[in-house]
């Protein structure tokens, strides 16, 4: 495993492990899945994970339950990351609820607590007071931001008067904006972009195609799955199997060694199987040539979806099958 190399007060790995899926029907995996997340929690520690990330409304407070209770005396050795749903997340609330989520977790303090969309009413100056009282009083160690805009995010630092370490924000192969702001500013200020969906929700897998939809109501929500878009990113898959080919690795496995070849850049993608979370792991160890990144970025810009409302009728369409 590798690591961001920043001040922090535990080592941060390259890829961490997301949680949403833990205690969430909504992914399709099954009944039997929360037995899973355990063996998954304690097969990422053995390969060196250290970034757990979960938040309050993963299965309104089951992701949390099931995380702590994996990761046992073993929450002392990582990054416990959680987050706040921002209704009324002013000062008094954020606290409250930071409360709450290390109870759930079974923590004296949360390694890194971060707010999980902005709030267009309550400002950060408010949400910020909130933080720094609970970081004053060891319950919280960082504070981040995720969904954040690079403006809000230097707002809200200022508010803080403090670093907010990180911004956890969507970036894969097909959503590349934080490559324009977002990860620039984490370089030069030492701050970090923590990407979620780095897989697109699997997208680029290569596992899907438009005879092999995926299941589960968040990806058949998601327009890139749509018959179209899957055909339109068929130049785009060929590309990660090519350079997978010559590295003995699978096409997911190089979409993240894509992003994490930014050094301010870690990944948290899911993980339905001890399997899957291994392939991941394995990905911090891939060193992309500069060809072959530069072949991928090519790729990737030539991937044109349809998305939006452009996209609307044609998701009623096939949830309908009218």
């Amino acid at each position: 495993m590798r690591f961001v190399q920043l001040d922090t007060a535990k080592p941060i790995s390259k890829i961490g492990l997301g949680t949403w899926q833990f205690g969430s029907r909504e992914w399709g995996y099954g009944r039997d899945y929360e037995r899973s997340a355990a063996d998954i929690v304690r097969r990422a520690l053995d390969l060196g994970v250290t970034l757990f990330d979960t938040a309050e409304i993963y299965g309104f407070g089951r992701s949390e339950r099931i995380l702590g209770a994996a990761l046992g005396e073993d929450k002392a050795k990582v990054v416990v990351a959680s987050k706040i749903f921002p209704v009324l997340p002013v000062a008094s609330v954020v606290q409250q609820r930071a409360v709450a989520s290390a109870a759930r977790l079974g923590v004296s303090s949360i390694d890194l607590y971060q707010v999980h969309q902005p709030n267009p009413v309550v400002s950060d100056t408010t949400t910020m007071r909130g933080m720094r009282a609970l970081q004053d009083v060891g319950l919280v160690g960082e504070v981040g931001v995720s969904n954040y805009s690079l403006r809000r995010w230097r707002f809200a630092e200022a508010a803080l008067g403090r670093r907010v370490l990180s911004n956890q924000v969507r970036y894969s192969m097909i959503d590349r904006g934080p490559e324009e702001d977002l990860i620039p500013y984490a370089e030069q200020a030492s701050r970090i972009v923590i990407a979620y969906s780095p897989l697109g929700q699997g997208f680029l897998s290569g596992r899907y195609d438009a005879n092999n939809l995926p299941s589960g109501a968040i990806r058949r929500a998601n327009p890139y799955f749509l018959p179209e878009n899957l055909a339109r990113a068929t130049e785009l898959i060929g590309t990660l199997r090519e350079v997978a080919a010559a590295h003995d690795a699978t096409p997911s496995q190089i979409a993240l060694a894509y992003l994490l070849r930014h050094p301010n850049v870690v990944a948290i993608p899911g993980a339905s199987s001890v399997a899957q979370l291994e392939r991941n792991a394995a990905a911090a160890e891939i060193d992309l040539a500069d060809d072959e990144y530069a072949t991928l970025r090519t790729a990737a810009r030539g991937f044109r979806p349809v998305t939006g409302l452009a996209a609307v009728p044609k998701l009623i369409r096939a949830r309908t099958g009218r």
